[in-house]
This record gives C-alpha cells, sequence and structure tokens, in this order.
C-alpha cells in the first residue's frame, strides 16, 4: 500500500534509491489513488466511501496531498473489494513506527525535518491516529524515514 511505494520507486537519473522525496512519494500516492478511484463510480466515492464531492473531484483530479490517510485507504479498499480499510490504515501505521524505531527517530526530530507544520506532539498524534494524517503529510514524514534507516 501506501508504504510499499518506497520499494516500488523503481530507478533511473532522477531517483535516488536512498533518498526518497517526499514530492516523489506523494507522486506514487496520487497515482495509487487516482487509478484506484478512477475505477469507483463517482456517487459511490461520496455515499459508500465517505468523501465530500469536494475530495471525490480532488481525487478524481489526481490531488490527493490533502485527503487523509483513512480516506485514501477507503477509496482503495472500493476499487479492490476484500481489502479493510481499517487494516491498511493499522498497515501504515505500524511500518511508520517500525521506522522510527530502526532510524532512530523521535516525533520531535521528524517535525524538525519535514515541511508540514506539526510539532512533535502532532506527529506523534497523527501517527497514533488521535487526528488526521494527511497523504502530504505521510509523504513528508516516510521520506525523513526512510532517509534515516541503516
Amino acid at each position: 500500500m501506501f508504504h510499499e511505494v518506497v520499494d516500488d520507486r523503481g530507478s533511473g537519473p532522477d531517483v535516488d534509491a536512498d533518498e526518497p522525496a517526499a514530492a516523489e512519494l506523494l507522486a506514487a500516492f496520487e497515482t495509487l489513488v487516482t487509478e484506484a478511484a478512477s475505477g469507483v463510480d463517482g456517487d459511490r466515492l461520496v455515499g459508500e466511501v465517505g468523501l465530500t464531492e469536494a475530495d471525490a473531484s480532488a481525487v478524481r483530479d489526481g490531488d490527493v496531498a490533502a485527503l487523509s490517510l483513512a480516506d485514501a485507504a477507503a477509496v482503495l479498499a472500493a476499487a479492490e473489494p476484500g481489502r479493510d480499510t481499517d487494516a491498511m490504515v493499522a498497515e501504515v501505521r505500524d511500518h511508520l513506527l517500525m521506522g522510527m524505531a530502526t532510524a532512530v527517530l523521535d516525533v520531535d526530530a521528524i517535525a524538525a525535518r519535514i515541511d508540514a507544520d506539526l510539532t512533535g506532539q502532532e506527529v506523534q498524534q497523527a501517527l497514533e491516529g488521535r487526528t488526521r494524517l494527511t497523504l502530504g503529510q505521510l509523504a513528508e514524514i516516510l521520506a525523513v524515514i526512510e532517509r534515516r534507516k541503516p
């Protein structure tokens, strides 16, 4: 899912496998969610998935930076019956927390290295699911973690 895009980024002159950029990760998230949304009826995105009309339109247009991780996972689940939204979100959170442990990073160190205007406490709340984590924030946090992993 979202954390798996780090391994699927490929290679080439503009890709440094050891240095994932937040913008590159966000572009991969956009592709993932937009392709999934294209296979789901617009009414279903609003009614069943629970997106607002504005979010459903943004997702179809490839603008997912402000979309929450939970909403993005719901779009993926709608496109692939049998996938569990809560399980996907939990898997991403587990990956982030394990990555932080491997990279020896705490939430304050992450907050200091991302462009998102979040404090260490807000990063922690987002990682724990107590506050909204957008795909833009996820891309920034994931990029910091992946750059620091041994």
